[in-house]
């Protein structure tokens, strides 16, 4: 795996924690374990704590797992489950979704910057 991942980057993979898990639950488990508070980004989870990715605070998780979901399928049943909350990304118009790139870019750039300020 780790030759695999050398050569599809450039640098960046050596500053990288890179661990394959046989399942989301044995994830989870080892992010729990290790204090995560993990959370999901969707626009389609209804009827779940949801938050604006702007108008919520990231500073207060001292370390947080930030889950996002294949552009296809879209996110798990047992990720979304055992999730803290959902990160949404406030849109206007016809569109109600982004690409992975796109999504991940916005909410993880959001979250670098609550906590540089901090």
């Amino acid at each position: 795996m780790g030759r695999k991942l050398n050569a599809i980057s450039v640098s960046d993979i050596k500053w990288s924690f890179v661990k394959i898990f046989k399942d989301t639950n044995s994830c989870m488990d080892h992010l729990e374990k290790e204090s995560f508070v993990s959370v999901i980004t969707s626009p389609h989870i209804k009827g779940y704590k949801n938050v604006v990715l702007h108008e919520h605070d990231y500073t207060k998780y001292k370390k947080l797992a930030v889950w996002f979901g294949n552009e296809g399928v879209g996110i798990s049943k047992t990720a979304v489950k055992r999730s803290s909350f959902c990160i949404n990304i406030p849109m206007y118009g016809i569109i109600e979704s982004l690409n992975l790139g796109t999504s991940s870019g916005i909410v993880l750039y959001e979250i670098a910057k609550q906590r540089r300020k901090f």
